[in-house]
């Protein structure tokens, strides 16, 4: 069985636990990708294929919150033309959590990360000023939400690494601060919720491990409060640093041994 129950937690375990799980709530409705911190937090406390299944539940949690609050600022086209593409990566990554150890999920995903946080600064850099969501519907935009939805698939399945994947293709997109994170609210509900089905058959979340879930989640409250207060304070371009930075945090952590 890989998954993991409140008893197997130290104390010292339970409160970076804790921390990671106020840090989904702050990334939910502030820095989207700080919560690749989390994920880090999780793979050190727990075994990193059963910290996913640990995982899961919170995200979800956090999701929940950030829809409530940015519900009105979503962009429902862009989310309809990822949809095919990240349900084709969720398929992947199933099929790679079949055979893959923890070794291989976490320098996967770190390298991952690490490429796209290149591959966005360098496009920001090269970019004409003004991009507008709507971009996605030329051809060239179309091809990368296929490409990012396909990546963000796979890595919100394997270790629950789509957040830096998708944001980084939101900033790519032109996306705003509200328009970034109502978009990615709804889109980040929606696909975590449909990968719980997954995540159970694959054995990581049952009964038991929801136990942990459950006094964990009270922790995301503060977390996505302390982040509606604080997203009003930071600037645009303040903003896209501190999220490509939050990738590229979370990306060498994961190449950590």
């Amino acid at each position: 069985m890989d998954t993991m129950t409140l008893w197997h937690v130290t104390g010292w375990g339970f409160a970076a636990l804790a921390f990671a799980a106020l840090l989904v709530g702050f990334s939910k409705t502030a820095v989207s990708g700080a919560n690749t911190v989390s994920l880090a937090i999780f793979a050190a406390v727990l075994p990193a294929r059963a910290s996913t299944g640990v995982l899961l539940p919170v995200l979800i949690a956090g999701d929940l919150l950030a829809v409530l609050t940015y519900r009105r600022h979503a962009h429902w086209p862009t989310l309809w033309r990822l949809f095919p593409a990240v349900a084709a990566g969720v398929v992947a990554g199933t099929l790679f959590l079949v055979w893959a150890d923890d070794g291989v999920v976490r320098t996967s995903i770190g390298a991952i990360l690490l490429l796209m946080a290149g591959v966005t600064v360098w496009r920001r850099r090269t970019a004409e000023a003004g991009d507008e969501p709507d971009a996605v519907t030329t051809r060239a935009g179309r091809a990368k939400a296929r490409s990012y939805g396909v990546l963000g698939g796979f890595t919100t399945m394997v270790a629950n690494a789509g957040g830096p994947v998708m944001s980084l293709y939101l900033l790519s997109a032109g996306f705003r601060k509200l328009g970034f994170l109502g978009t990615s609210a709804f889109f980040f509900l929606i696909v975590n919720v449909s990968k719980v089905p997954f995540s159970a058959g694959l054995g990581l979340i049952d009964g038991r491990s929801l136990l942990l879930d459950a006094a964990l989640v009270v922790f995301v409250v503060p977390g996505a409060l302390l982040g509606k207060w604080a997203v009003h304070r930071i600037n645009q371009r303040l903003f896209e640093q501190l999220v490509i930075a939050a990738t590229v945090v979370g990306g060498v952590q994961l190449l950590l041994p």
